[in-house]
């Protein structure tokens, strides 16, 4: 199975071009900039539109519109919003985890993390895990900004792949304790799209 994975579009989405081919396309989140209604549909009308057998989305920190919704009504059948929840592609299990900042203030977002079940063979968060692709030099200074209960879960689930965003200069991919991780945040921290969306390939 090939999938493509996108994140941290912030509303330029439009702006993709050539993708190639693949079985199933990700977006992990912040597809939006200002977390506008109107900016959430024009997403989903492009996410929609894209020639892939299957597409799954979830929600990020800027997507706060998404707040409170645990479905999107009147999706294609293969569109999947998942919202702390998971859906099975050609025997490939993924689970997906929104980060709202409501629910990091209140606890829940550690909640739904713990929730990540076991047996899932790709798991998309819109965080990185602690010392994965996290390194940014930005408020206190350089530090790791990835969540430690998120890596914590990760490495006892130990699915094939985990997919996430939010670090816009941490683009790439890593493998570790067997699991290939990738963040495919596409615009820099100024808001730039610099980045392709990244490829793989899971046997």
């Amino acid at each position: 199975m090939r999938i493509l994975h996108i994140s941290d579009t912030h509303g330029r989405h439009g702006e993709l071009h050539d993708l190639p081919e693949a079985d199933v396309v990700v977006h992990s989140g912040d597809f939006t900039f200002a977390g506008s209604e109107a900016e959430a549909y024009d997403f989903m009308d492009w996410f929609c539109d894209l020639p892939y057998p299957h597409k799954i989305f979830i929600a990020g920190n800027h997507d706060f519109c998404m707040y409170g919704a645990a479905a999107v009504d009147g999706l294609p059948s293969n569109v999947h919003y998942l919202c702390n929840s998971g859906v099975t592609v050609g025997g490939i299990r993924f689970y997906g985890v929104p980060m709202f900042i409501q629910d990091c203030i209140g606890g829940q977002y550690d909640r739904c993390l713990l929730g990540i079940p076991d047996g899932t063979d790709v798991v998309i968060t819109h965080q990185p895990p602690y010392g994965v692709l996290d390194f940014s030099d930005y408020g206190s200074g350089p530090a790791c900004h990835g969540d430690v209960l998120l890596r914590r879960r990760v490495l006892a689930v130990k699915p094939c792949f985990h997919l996430f965003g939010h670090e816009h200069g941490c683009y790439g991919m890593e493998k570790c304790c067997g699991i290939m991780f990738s963040n495919a945040a596409v615009l820099d921290d100024g808001y730039n799209l610099v980045h392709t969306p990244i490829l793989l390939e899971l046997d």
